[in-house]
Order: structure tokens, then sequence, then C-alpha cells
């Protein structure tokens, strides 16, 4: 099953501008932020850039997968934090690692419909902040406690205590664990490992590609339009920190497999780091954008979801990125770019093969044989989440900012951003240069 949206010609949103915070490991730069406040760095340095007015906005809708409950419904805090008017509604998406792109396609359909033409999209997180929960027992040891009356009541709840109550539940670790197939996200990556038997020497030559794509980008300046600067005590600018412009096969090879510890081959080297993140986008009609003598950046030309067995969630840009590809009239030919978001090596690699495979493309895709995989050379040309990391609710969000800004950067074409979805979930958009 798969759901499309697909503007019509006359009607496409378009992507006038876009702004990222760097994009930090967990517990590191920016773990005194949360996620509120990472969207109100982006959302004021946005609309600042872009000249537009805060009341000129119809609505901000951002991606948070994670949502503290200190910032519940996170894209109103932003909102009024960052000033947007009272009056201006605004609400909070959450398809998991797709939130951000979700955001995308929640404006882009209002646009469609008349209900606006201004609209505020994108994602954040804070993994940093990611709290640890009290276990079972003590919250109903505390629940018996708080019901006990008198104090011999409370005396004998009170020796009914176990220091092993105290035990914490991981927040990170529960909301990385698939609640269907019970498997943390790495051991779904083992599985298409397996499945397609990439080996580990495999898997560590993509990270280290990705990780020195990252880094030229960085020295040449590329992602230098799309940063917001953050400040950190003083003068001192935070930066990308996932990078390294060291990393080596040797190093990569040393590590050893974190999920499955005994024959596994995915380790902490060529998965995403934990990251925290936020991008804030700027979506408008395209008549706004004129009347405003805005050049946009790109048109969206299809946004398509999809399912998949949550076992095997990673194959889930296999499946949505030929359909956002075919609802855009075009053919795996057409597109220029792809950006395919590094949950993990294994899992960006068993997507190539299975668009490179007939038997995938005539029993998963319909097709007579396979769709066909994008060259090296046109797939994450900046690196991906396995050196830049990946906040969940804002790394959509990222994907489109930076295959727009690339679309724009090498004079124009068609590109395709897309990722796997824990929960057993595919998502992809298709954007043109404008």
């Amino acid at each position: 099953m798969s759901k499309s949206f697909v503007p019509d010609p006359s009607r496409r949103p378009v992507l006038v501008a876009g702004l990222r915070t760097p994009f930090t490991r967990a517990g590191t730069d920016l773990r005194r932020l949360s996620a509120a406040d990472l969207g109100v760095h982006v959302v004021r340095e946005l609309l600042a850039r872009a000249d537009v007015r805060p009341d000129e906005v119809d609505e901000l809708i951002f991606g948070c997968v994670g949502q503290s409950a200190k910032e519940a419904n996170t894209s109103r805090v932003i909102a009024l934090r960052a000033g947007l008017p009272e009056a201006m509604p605004a609400y909070t998406v959450h398809r998991n690692c797709a939130s951000g792109m979700q955001a995308i396609e929640e404006g882009a359909r209002r646009i469609v419909a008349g209900e606006g033409s201004v609209y505020v999209v994108g994602g954040t997180e804070s993994m940093s902040g990611y709290p640890l929960l009290c276990s079972d027992a003590y919250t109903a040891f505390l629940g018996r406690l708080q019901k006990a009356k008198g104090l011999a009541a409370r005396l004998r709840t009170m020796l009914a205590f176990r220091p092993g109550f105290l035990a914490p539940r991981v927040s990170l670790l529960e909301g990385l664990t698939d609640p269907t197939c019970g498997m943390i996200m790495g051991l779904t990556a083992e599985r298409l490992a397996d499945d397609w038997a990439i080996t580990r020497r495999e898997q560590d030559l993509f990270a280290l590609a990705s990780h020195q794509k990252a880094v030229e980008a960085v020295q040449r300046g590329e992602t230098d339009g799309e940063l917001a600067p953050v400040y950190d005590r003083g003068d001192a600018t935070v930066a990308d920190n996932g990078p390294r412009e060291g990393q080596s096969l040797e190093a990569l090879a040393r590590l050893r497999p974190y999920f499955d510890r005994r024959e596994g081959t995915v380790t902490v080297g060529n998965a995403c780091p934990i990251t925290d993140g936020a991008v804030a986008l700027l979506l408008m009609s395209e008549d706004a954008a004129t009347a405003r003598g805005l050049a946009p950046l790109a048109r969206l030309r299809s946004s398509s979801a999809v399912g998949l067995d949550p076992s095997r969630m990673g194959l889930g840009p296999a499946l949505a990125a030929p359909k956002a590809i075919h609802d855009a009239g075009l053919q795996a030919g057409d597109v220029d770019l792809w950006e395919i978001n590094e949950a993990f090596a294994a899992q960006v690699i068993a997507c190539l093969r299975a668009l490179d495979s007939a038997r995938f493309g005539r029993e998963r895709l319909g097709l007579p044989g396979a769709f066909g995989a994008p060259a090296p050379e046109r797939l994450n040309v900046g690196g991906g989440a396995v050196a830049l990391g990946h906040p969940v609710g804002a790394t959509g969000a990222r994907l489109v900012l930076t295959l727009c800004r690339r679309l724009r950067a090498q004079g124009g074409g068609a590109g395709v951003a897309t990722l796997c979805v824990g929960g057993g979930q595919g998502f992809a958009q298709v954007w043109e240069a404008a």
C-alpha cells in the first residue's frame, strides 16, 4: 500500500529558502538546547534572511519525534517563542524519521488547497534531551504509596520498596525499538545485511566515503549557505561535529559490532550517530513568491509514502523513491541527484541492490525488470547521515534542503530525497529546480 501527493503543475508549492542548525552528536555542543530552542533559532534566522514578516506566515508545522512534556506541541512553542502571532496556529507532526518531510507535505497540501500561501515547515530534535523513565515497578510503587491512608499503611507500603525499582528505562532505546517486531533499528540493518549479502568491509567503505564527501563539502564551502550559526560561550561558533577529517578504513575496521555482538557487521562507525539539530524551510505558492520578488530554489513535484515489513524497514527508500519518481512523470534516468538518508550503511547498500534487482522490480515494484539504482556520483554527493548525523525529527527536512540547494548549484534538474522510517515505512519527495 502507498499514498501519494502530486500537486497540479499550475499550483506546485515552491521552496523559497531554508536553514538548519549545525548537526552535533548528542551530549555535545547543542546538549543544553531543547528541541524548541533549536527550532526557534532557525525560524527566526530564516524569516530575517528571507525578509518575511512573522504576520505574513499562515502556519508553522514542524516534525518532532521525542517531544518533551515541557514543550507539548513543540511547533506551537517554537512559533510563540520565535515571535509569530498568537493568532497563527501551529501543530507538530510525527512520522518517525520522516517527520520533517511530512511537515513539508502538510504545508504543501495547504498551499495547493488554497488555505494559505506562506508556510514555515521543518523539523527539530534534541536527542540529548531524551529522558530516563521510571521503571514500571517504581511507578506502581509510587501509586500505591500515594493511595496509602494513614501512617501504618504508608509504612507497610514503604517496606515493599526494592532498590531494583530505581533501575531506569532508557527512552532513547525504547524509541529506537520497534514495538511490533521487537527489533532495535540496528538489528533491522543486520537483517538487510544478511538478506543482501552485504559485507562488513562494504559497509565500512560506504561509511568512509560519507565522511570524506562531507568533509570535502565543508572545505568547498558548500554548506555555508544552509547553516544558521549557533554561538557557544562567546564568539565560538558551533559546527557540524560528525564528519571526521581523519577517518580511515583501518579505524572503522577496529570497531566491534554493536547490535549483534557475536555475528553482526553493523557498528557505530557504519551507522548514523545520535544527533541534535533543527531545520526550517519557507514554503510558498509560486504567486506569493513572485509577488515578494523571491526566487524559489525548487518546486515540489510529488510526495509518496509506503508501508513495508517493520523488520526490514530500511528498504523503505527502494519502494518509496520509485513511486514518487513515477508519480512525478519521470524515470530513473531523469533524476539528476539522489539523497538517501544513511541511517545505516547496510540499509543504503541494500536499497541500491534492491533498485538494481530485476526480481525486486518485478515482485515489489510491479515493473518488468529493475528500476535502476543511482550512479555513485549522483548519490549523497556531500555525504550523508553516517557522517552528519540523524536528528530524527529534522532529517527529512535536511534532505530536501540539501537536495534543492544542490540542484540550484548545478544549474537545474530534478532530484529525489528519500528515507526509511522506523515502524516499516518509506517516504520520498521529488523536487525540480525552479
